[in-house]
């Protein structure tokens, strides 16, 4: 195997310069550079970067922790956009630092966890990205102060730094712009009743009426999915409920852009046009659902790939300069994709 004194004598230098190129911690001379890593190319040259990391007590590594490779898509609970996208948006971020991403999978297996996070502490990493597939409560080991921890779509009550959705915001400005757009009689359909973004995107759907001076209406609301059933029964009765009222809805909001997949069909198979007879928004704007649909689906953006990027920086902050992110959690705010499955209605203004 060859060594750093094989590749400075190939390249005509010192191993002093050879490790100033490799750490990169003074300058060197452009065409110096170049003579150094063409000889560490030509010799295969491999850095003992494991022997600096334990002279620096730094490794470079930061981990992150997730289901989302393992877990057969559609398999989460709310069945909403894949958290694959967190994954790729902590990758992104990562490449533009300093740090290596070390991506270890649960297995969707709960009873991992703990013995992924002493794996990754045995191989010295400087701190760690934990990942939930949705927006939930979590409670995972307590972190030693040299390894700090971000959660990524989730939280605790130990106030560790997290980066979540802003999910009631995300309801509040797509009915919002419903509301710009001439309807008054706004269903919503939501997620399982107490799940955190159930929760808070029908605090967001309440506040967008009541700053427009719009009445509540209880008869309005109704869960899309009460189990874990992966069929459409809870959407039919839900559905038949609100069409059967004295003032159905002009627009049906769905509490993810899968609900509102299986809309468009039920409504279909009864004869109702969309958005010409009734409009249909959606929540994630999974792409794959939102652009191959027609009409295509209006629907709230949920951030992931900008909430990986975000936690993967508060990560590196934390280990570079010790700072803590202000506020915590961090909250990611995500716009509305707007399409055609919603038009403007007149004669509701």
């Amino acid at each position: 195997m060859a060594t750093i004194y094989d590749v400075a004598k190939l390249a005509g230098v010192s191993p002093k310069t050879v490790s100033r190129v490799l750490n990169n911690d003074a300058p060197v001379r452009p065409t110096t550079r170049k003579a150094v890593e063409q000889a560490i190319a030509e010799l295969g040259y491999i850095p003992l970067s494991a022997a600096r990391a334990m002279r620096s007590h730094r490794s470079g590594l930061v981990g992150l922790i997730t289901g989302a490779i393992s877990r057969a898509p559609g398999h989460s609970e709310l069945r909403g956009l894949p958290d694959m996208y967190l994954v790729q948006g902590a990758q992104q971020a990562a490449a533009e630092t300093s740090k290596t991403l070390v991506i270890a999978d649960t297995g969707d297996k709960p009873e991992r966890i703990n013995q992924l996070f002493r794996t990754f502490r045995q191989h010295r990493v400087e701190g760690i990205v934990y990942v939930a597939e949705f927006h939930q409560e979590v409670d995972l080991p307590v972190m030693p102060d040299d390894c700090p921890l971000v959660l990524l779509n989730c939280f605790d009550r130990r106030n560790t730094p997290a980066v979540i959705p802003d999910d009631e915001y995300g309801q509040r400005i797509l009915v919002e712009q419903i509301i710009a757009h001439g309807h008054r009689r706004i269903a919503y359909l939501s997620l399982q009743p107490g799940a955190v973004a159930t929760y808070l995107r029908t605090v967001g759907y309440r506040e967008a009426l009541l700053q427009a001076g719009i009445d509540y209406d209880a008869d309005l609301v109704e869960t899309g999915y009460t189990d874990l059933r992966n069929d459409s029964s809870d959407l039919w009765c839900a559905l038949d409920r609100l069409l059967a009222l004295p003032q159905p809805p002009t627009v049906i909001c769905c509490g993810n852009d899968e609900m509102a997949l299986r809309v468009y069909g039920i409504l279909r198979t009864r004869g109702i046009r969309v958005p010409q007879d009734i409009a249909v928004a959606g929540f994630d704007n999974y792409r794959a659902i939102t652009e191959t649909l027609f009409p295509p689906l209006s629907s709230a953006e949920l951030p992931y790939t900008q909430m990986g990027a975000q936690a993967v920086k508060i990560l590196v902050d934390m280990i570079e300069h010790n700072r803590m992110p202000e506020p915590n959690p961090v909250l990611v705010r995500g716009g509305v994709a707007w399409r055609a499955s919603v038009l403007p209605l007149q004669n509701e203004l």
